[in-house]
């Protein structure tokens, strides 16, 4: 599964090319990397500040996804052909609905999860999985993608610039201001202003193409719910008392933007 994606990556160190050696990548430079044996590639080249989603995280989150319940999401993201990187890909679900319907596609799935990634590179035919820190540099070639998709997930606007092609799209989905608030009330609040939050994070690299809205409500049984709630950040403050026991009705609402590359042209009119 790592074949496909091998032209465009890069050694960490040096930002050689990598060849595949049995179990490893190698680069010219003789910098080697692991090839896990569920997998995946560690391209990290050094201890990570972080670990990610838990197991118990995303062993509830591929069950929520499975049920279908982010289905609407998921037939919303559209990409080209070329290189489709999910910058946080957690289990690679969004990623592999996505290269189902572009068939030229090649698709890399990176997160910084070792549980998260031992189900991405089983994800799709065509998506590797390569366990990176979305802020450090990206092991992946200037100029490779065509697309990148950021799915709840942190956005590094340089290195996502850098490594798209001309013409590409990052495609960025963020929750809506009453993203899941019948269930996380008291528990987690997302920022009203969140997207005009991250355009201006990524306002230096990138301009607005196109933003929609997607919602739907949601019946849940209160396994599901449970579910729901342990595959996020807000399972660590949830007390077993306040776990739902019934059926709950909820809100799913996202916001997808499409982001261009911003010309050096218009960037500098933008600051006259």
């Amino acid at each position: 599964m790592i074949d496909g994606a091998l032209p465009y990556l890069r050694c960490p160190v040096c930002r050689q090319g990598l060849e595949r050696d049995e179990r490893r990548l190698r680069c010219p430079l003789g910098h080697s990397f692991d090839m896990a044996r569920q997998g995946y590639a560690d391209l990290t080249a050094g201890r990570m500040p972080h670990v990610g989603d838990t197991a118990e995280m995303v062993a509830d989150r591929e069950t929520f996804l499975a049920a279908g319940h982010y289905d609407f999401i998921a037939d919303a993201l559209e990409v080209p052909g070329g290189l489709v990187v999910d910058a946080g890909t957690g289990t690679g679900f969004y990623l592999a609905r996505a290269l189902e319907r572009s068939p030229g596609a090649v698709g890399l799935g990176l997160d910084v999860s070792k549980p998260a990634l031992r189900r991405a590179a089983r994800a799709h035919p065509r998506a590797a999985a390569v366990l990176a820190d979305l802020w450090r540099p990206l092991p992946i070639a200037d100029g490779a993608a065509a697309a990148i998709l950021n799915v709840f997930a942190p956005r590094n606007g340089a290195e996502y610039r850098r490594i798209l092609r001309p013409g590409g799209v990052l495609i960025v989905v963020t929750p809506a201001a009453d993203h899941l608030a019948e269930l996380m009330r008291g528990l987690i609040q997302v920022d009203p202003a969140k997207a005009e939050r991250v355009d201006e994070a990524l306002g230096e690299h990138f301009a607005v193409k196109s933003r929609a809205e997607q919602r739907r409500i949601l019946r849940l049984g209160a396994a599901d719910a449970r579910t729901l709630i342990g595959m996020t950040p807000a399972a660590r403050h949830v007390p077993p008392e306040r776990l739902p026991t019934e059926e709950v009705t909820v809100t799913a609402a996202v916001e997808i933007t499409t982001y261009t590359e911003r010309s050096t042209s218009s960037h500098s009119a933008g600051l006259s």
